[in-house]
């Protein structure tokens, strides 16, 4: 007990002398002016240290945007004297060319000096004049959407007010033709393009319930209890039509993410497509179909869409195609190239000598009404002027299309012809496409488009009644 109260006293007086020692040491350094501990904390600032548990992590700085770390870089540069009067600093490495080698390194020449100043001086206008250039391209961007955006609501007045109420008289003046051509404003198009299609079938909404209805009995059917009532080879096809629609719904504009299973419209269109295959057993499904029937739900009511489908399709252009008549798509395409020649011969005759005919991207064009070809934006207004001028204006596009990437084909072999005109660039620009369009003549020979069509099928019957079956018969 004596020893232990011995150690305490004793390492007691120790840590006393220890306190006097530092006390008197700290007030000799103030008299001094001397910083005892000055290195020690440079080197904590500038080292981590460690814990009983693990090391201290760095302090780190609050983040410095780039104004901040412009206005450091002027100061600092400012305080050594040199580029004082530069407007413009570029934040990055390209200002290193005019600092000095390090001093175990020979310094600079004048010359080389100099021409390091002029190369400096060359790539900060270069960096100004993109930055201006940006700028400008920005604000020239904004303005043509602002005043995209004016036209658009003030074409919207001239519909609602004048056109729509007043539309069999106003329709075909060309006032209208060009606002036609212009694009419709997205809160008319579903109407415009119901009054363009028409209704020659005479479809009513009740009519649409019925075969929605018919549709739903066959899919429970199928699912439950097979088809037992029907002919093998009519189960089968409309088993295939079924499970086509199916699969084609979900590869209908996928980045939109609207038409898969799952999304807002997948029902509806898998209602409507479903519907008219029991409308048109003898048409049935066709690939390509669900993307002109998602457009149209995209901009109508569902019975309203129904009705337009409907009729679109019953277009002898549309028909021809869905329908797979060899004859009448051939009768087409050669119309399509009589036009093709007449308008881009240096491109006709680079697909010529390639082999490239026009079935190879015609068909994928017109069953989608390009709708899978073209940005969306873009085909709705191919999609308005087509419903102004019928079919002729779906091959005017085609070559439209053509002329648009003329010098791009030209340096390209079949493959990459074929690959590119099946899918076209994603930033297709809507006016240029137009203005290219517009400058695409339908006439040949002073033949316009159904003039040189109806030769094209008078040849047809004239070849099928001077074949030796017909004579025979």
């Amino acid at each position: 007990s004596a020893n232990l109260n011995f150690s305490y006293t004793l390492s007691h007086v120790s840590y006393i002398f220890f306190l006097l020692i530092y006390f008197l040491n700290g007030l000799y350094c103030s008299f001094k002016g001397i910083n005892l501990f000055s290195r020690k904390q440079r080197e904590a600032q500038s080292a981590p240290g460690w814990k009983l548990f693990g090391k201290v992590p760095l302090r780190e700085s609050p983040p410095k945007d780039s104004k901040t770390i412009q206005q450091e870089y002027e100061a600092k540069v400012s305080k050594s004297g040199q580029r004082k009067n530069l407007e413009f600093e570029p934040l990055s490495t390209t200002a290193l060319i005019l600092e000095d080698r390090p001093a175990n390194l020979p310094a600079k020449s004048e010359e080389e000096a100099q021409r390091h100043r002029q190369e400096y001086d060359e790539m900060v206008a270069e960096a100004k004049k993109r930055e201006l250039k940006e700028a400008q391209k920005k604000k020239k961007q904004m303005k043509e959407r602002f005043k995209q955006e004016e036209s658009i609501v003030n074409a919207m007045v001239v519909w609602n007010n004048e056109i729509l109420p007043n539309w069999e008289s106003m329709r075909g003046t060309r006032r209208v033709r060009d606002l036609w051509w212009q694009g419709l404003p997205p809160n008319v198009r579903g109407k415009v393009w119901s009054l363009a299609i028409g209704n020659e079938m005479n479809i009513t909404s009740d009519l649409y319930e019925i075969f929605l209805s018919r549709a739903k009995e066959r899919w429970k059917s199928f699912r439950e209890t097979g088809s037992e009532m029907e002919s093998d080879a009519d189960s089968a096809d409309r088993e295939s039509s079924l499970d086509l629609i199916k699969l084609d719904i979900s590869r209908t504009f996928p980045p939109l993410f609207i038409f898969q299973k799952g999304g807002p419209y997948h029902d509806l269109l898998h209602s409507v497509l479903g519907a008219y295959t029991c409308y048109r057993p003898d048409v049935g499904y066709v690939q390509g179909m669900s993307f002109i029937a998602a457009v149209l739900i995209l901009n109508l009511e569902e019975a309203e869409a129904f009705i337009a489908f409907t009729n679109l399709l019953n277009k002898p252009c549309q028909m021809a195609f869905f329908r797979v008549d060899h004859e009448l798509m051939l009768k087409y395409f050669a119309a399509f190239e009589v036009f093709f020649e007449e308008n881009l011969p240096r491109l006709f005759n680079h697909f010529k000598s390639s082999n490239l005919t026009p079935d190879l991207y015609l068909i994928d064009w017109i069953f989608t009404l390009y709708t899978k070809s073209l940005p969306l934006d873009v085909a709705c207004r191919v999609w308005d002027v087509f419903c102004r001028d019928g079919e002729e204006f779906l091959f005017r596009t085609g070559l439209g299309i053509l002329r648009l990437y003329e010098e791009v084909l030209l340096q390209m072999d079949f493959i990459h012809i074929a690959q590119f005109l099946t899918r076209l660039p994603e930033d297709t620009p809507s006016e240029r496409l137009f203005s290219c369009i517009a400058n695409t003549q339908m006439i040949s020979g002073n033949r316009k488009w159904t003039q040189v069509f109806n030769a094209l099928l008078k040849d047809k019957e004239m070849e099928k009644s001077s074949s030796p079956t017909v004579k025979n018969s």
